[in-house]
């Protein structure tokens, strides 16, 4: 690709710069030096593109599809500024598991499809969580096994596994997952705090959307929001104002210093209100919300640009909000390159207006489609 010049405000890694960023063969190659005070000037807002470790669907597709979904999802949730991604399972039988797990291999070993977001791995959810705290999960809910663990993991590129740690068994695998190099998230979880620590003294380092579907924080019993609040690093906070409270939310921001955020995104985003699918699950989609038909919450209808704008309102600087839909999920799976505007890291960037709306996306350094936000 022949070299590519962009010009405003840019969040570098180093804090806001004014000038030209240049990419070349698909990576940042020059940063601007200059320091700016984006008040000063009416120049649009270059951030780092968003990275989405909790991505169930999007466009009307759902990863658990018989189809081939993944483009298509991909392709939406990069027309409101993600640039990367992991594609997030559901609970089911084991053989469609591994079925979607064998597509998702194939796809994300063959060259990403133009306009569409970096697929970076899968994020398995379920189904080694306990039955007790299904959320909006089907109840196929299991007790892993190493050699299903490893069957699994030779099918496609596991970076995330959310389990439950109080499931007998389950801390020996947090050991072998986070040896893989996997990072492994405590949710849909009965676990008490003390079990909470023993997986987290194994290796996990995450929780799954913090407060949903976990025990909650009470001072005798301090549970999984508690050993967050007092011993985590990462965690997962979908920040639509419906999963989570604004001042809970505040709460989490200030206790967990990398908390990131997460759309926990469902098929019905980006779409009409209606009927979709959460893998086995049906699911309705109205007044912004996704919801089982006993009213349970089941995922979201977010996309990360909202996300930030979301944080931005709750009082974040563009700076905070920034870090915590990009570089914070980067520093969590552990990529240098990503997440971040540094020369020689993968162009991935957002340009904004001052309403803090995309009005242009790259993904490693090659524009991509934007999509209107005509549906929420």
């Amino acid at each position: 690709m022949n070299a590519q010049t962009l010009f405003g405000n840019v969040l570098s890694e180093t804090g806001w710069r004014h000038g030209k960023i240049e990419i070349q063969q698909n990576r940042i190659s020059f940063v601007p030096q200059t320091a700016a005070d984006p008040a000063a000037n009416e120049d649009v807002l270059i951030i780092p593109g968003f990275i989405d470790l909790h991505v169930h669907g999007g466009g009307g597709v759902d990863v658990m599809d018989s189809g081939e979904p993944f483009e298509a999802l991909a392709r939406m949730h990069a027309g409101h500024g993600t640039t990367a991604l992991l594609a997030t399972t559901m609970t089911a039988p084991r053989e469609e598991i591994d079925a979607v797990l064998a597509k998702l291999g194939r796809y994300i070993s063959q060259p990403r499809p133009l306009s569409s977001a970096r697929v970076l791995g899968v994020h398995l959810e379920g189904p080694y969580i306990n039955r007790g705290r299904l959320g909006s999960q089907p109840d196929f809910a299991i007790a892993a096994n190493l050699d299903q663990l490893e069957s699994q993991c030779s099918l496609a590129p596991l970076k995330v596994v959310t389990l439950a740690p109080e499931i007998p068994g389950h801390i020996e695998l947090v050991r072998f997952l986070t040896g893989k190099g996997i990072r492994v998230q405590i949710g849909h979880t009965l676990a008490t705090y003390e079990e909470g620590m023993q997986a987290l003294e194994s290796g996990a380092s995450g929780f799954t959307h913090l407060f949903n579907a976990m025990t909650p924080l009470n001072h005798r019993a301090p549970g999984i929001v508690g050993a967050a609040f007092a011993h985590g690093d990462y965690c997962e906070l979908i920040p639509d104002l419906v999963h989570v409270h604004p001042g809970a939310l505040r709460a989490a921001l200030r206790a967990i210093p990398k908390a990131y955020c997460v759309s926990d995104s469902t098929a019905g985003t980006g779409m009409p209100d209606g009927e979709y699918r959460l893998g086995r699950q049906h699911v309705t989609k109205t007044l912004g919300c996704v919801r089982l038909a006993d009213g349970t919450l089941a995922g979201s209808t977010l996309t990360l640009d909202q996300a930030l704008r979301n944080l931005v309102d709750l009082g974040l600087s563009i700076e905070d909000a920034s870090a915590r839909v990009s570089r914070y999920p980067a520093d969590y799976l552990g990529l240098k390159d990503r997440g971040r505007i540094a020369s020689g890291a993968w162009a991935d960037l957002v340009v904004l207006d001052r309403a803090l709306r995309p009005i242009a996306v790259y993904v490693e350094g090659e524009p991509v489609d934007l999509i209107p936000s005509q549906y929420h």
